[in-house]
């Protein structure tokens, strides 16, 4: 009980740091999971506080199911498949070269390491992690293309390296390996992972629609990625690609399955678990220092350290020497540079620099066996260790922390004019609609004239707002948008404070406070002012009538 107690209060404090380093990441514009490894770093080195040592088998099937489904789940896929020829160069091509280049660097800078070794902590390190670089770069306003470039490589990576690992791992321990045989496992894996998450989402699909309770169509979506993860390891398959064929398929039939308030409440629940799940994680990663530092201590700090940033400045020379061959092959078929043209060398170079090592190097390297087929211990099982993490932590701090600045000095930041016209094109495309429904209400006995009159008006000033624009139009329209937005803010936080007066004054009950609440919580996020409190005070214009006269 002493025990169960003891980890539940360990778990609290981590929880409350992670909340308090998040908060504090927003103040100084750092991206939090950067702030959350210096956080877990500085936590390894508090006296009294006991070691946390992160199971790779909990990473694998706790925290990586309902990230990777809801990364899918929130991509593009019309810009997954327009990018697919350079996604798939990053994740396959880049990666298998970078196992290449470092085991073949790791074989000749660390005395005794056998190949087979050496390709295995190249497996480990070669796939990046998006998280921390598209939260700056989506933030900062970068091109959309760079982001689902970003996204889509880190989606499909992991498994690619997850098949190599394996295969060294097998040559470790039984001593014997097989390219060709490793190629057809990676197809084989690959076809049969994919099979699966879409068998998953059509039963998640299947399931929602046959649950009539909100709550229970939302749990069935967190159920989902669970799902998909052990059919696909039951199954020998690819579970990384079954969750990203799953969240992929969910996404493309969830808008017309569920009603709006589902889809409310499924945002809510899979926005605060991801944010959850990445926070731990990523604190976790720091703490990982306390149980690593005796092995540190024992193989030579400064050797170590010294082989993790020779293996860092490989695996990113690699990466940036890659990025200009893989942009003009993925442009070979005569259909894709039709769709997707060269593009310039500031995103090219920048998408070469992220490239920041996460969760699932540190997992895969803590995973190692700790014995051969023969009963000997693992060779350079620690080394391996250790080097992984040193580049994990050397890529979060160095890249993480120079992506935006970066990004800046090479002129990626400011506003997807791409985005603002297809958002344009769907508004306008949805009051257009509006209108064309309208007419089935005409002469409709319980539908007054009235109404109908209200809402023609509503939807034709609508269309006509959202109407194409030239350039020159856009920039006025961001303007007058921008005031319109504070206004209509400002004026919607009147009607709460309106409405919580009379709930105070005993005049309505807080049900119906919460009813209306709600609507004017949907309005808000409307109009893009979902995350923000509360604006400037509105002036009150009975505050007047109220004040006493002067004499």
């Amino acid at each position: 009980m002493n025990a169960a107690l003891a980890q539940a209060e360990l778990f609290i404090v981590l929880l409350a740091c992670t909340l308090a380093l998040v908060a504090m990441a927003r103040r100084v514009h750092v991206p939090y999971p950067i702030l959350l490894v210096v956080g877990g770093l500085a936590l390894a080195f508090v006296p009294g506080l006991p070691p946390v040592l992160l199971a790779p088998d909990l990473v694998f099937i706790l925290f990586l199911p309902p990230i990777l489904w809801a990364a899918a789940y929130f991509t593009s896929l019309r810009d997954f498949r327009r990018n697919l020829p350079s996604i798939s160069l990053l994740a396959i091509g880049l990666v298998v070269l970078t196992t290449l280049v470092v085991g073949w660097v790791a074989h000749t800078i660390i005395p005794g390491m056998g190949w087979a070794a050496a390709f295995c902590l190249g497996a480990i390190v070669s796939p990046p992690d998006a998280v921390a670089a598209t939260a700056v770069l989506s933030r900062i306003g970068v091109p959309r293309r760079v982001i689902v470039v970003l996204e889509g490589e880190s989606l499909v990576n992991d498994a690619s390296a997850l098949v190599l690992y394996r295969a060294a791992v097998g040559a470790m321990v039984a001593g014997s390996f097989s390219a060709g045989a490793t190629a057809g496992k990676f197809v084989l894996v690959a076809v049969l992972g994919i099979a699966v998450g879409l068998a998953v989402g059509w039963l998640v699909r299947l399931a929602v629609r046959l649950m009539s309770e909100s709550f229970g169509q939302v749990a069935i979506t967190l159920l989902g990625p669970y799902v998909a993860w052990v059919a696909a390891e039951r199954l020998h398959a690819s579970a990384v690609l079954a969750c990203v064929a799953g969240g992929l398929y969910v996404r493309q039939y969830f808008s017309s399955e569920v009603s709006p308030l589902v889809r409310l409440q499924a945002r809510s629940v899979w926005e605060l678990l991801v944010f959850l799940l990445n926070g731990v994680i990523f604190i976790l990663i720091g703490l990982q220092l306390r149980p690593l530092r005796a092995g540190l201590e024992a193989n030579g700090e400064v050797r170590i350290i010294l082989w993790g940033l020779i293996i860092t400045a490989v695996a990113t020379v690699t990466r940036l020497a890659w990025m200009p061959l893989g942009a003009r092959l993925a442009r070979l078929r005569r259909v894709t540079r039709e769709r997707n043209p060269m593009p310039p060398r500031a995103q090219i170079f920048i998408v070469g620099w992220t490239s920041m090592r996460g969760v699932v190097s540190l997992a895969t390297a803590l995973a190692l066996p700790l014995v051969t087929a023969t009963g000997q211990p693992l060779p350079y099982r620690g080394e391996i260790i250790l080097v992984s993490f040193v580049v994990i932590l050397t890529t979060l701090l160095v890249q993480g922390l120079s992506i935006a600045p970066l990004a800046r000095l090479l002129g990626l930041s400011g506003t997807d004019e791409t985005a603002e016209r297809e958002s344009q094109l769907a508004r306008r495309a949805a009051a257009e609609a509006a209108l064309a429904h309208l007419s089935s209400f005409d002469g409709h006995p319980r539908v007054p004239s009235g109404v109908l009159e209200s809402a023609r008006t509503h939807y034709e000033r609508r269309a006509q707002h959202f109407a194409e624009s030239s350039p020159v139009d856009i920039v006025c329209t961001d303007a007058w948008a921008d005031a319109q937005q504070r206004v209509r803010h400002a004026l919607i936080e009147a009607e709460r404070r309106a409405v919580i007066g009379l709930r105070d004054r005993g005049e309505i009950s807080d049900e119906v406070l919460h009813e209306v609440e709600r609507e004017l919580d949907i309005e808000a996020i409307r109009i893009g002012k979902g995350e923000q409190s509360a604006p400037d005070p509105v002036p009150d214009p009975l505050a007047a009538m109220r004040r006493p006269a002067r004499r």
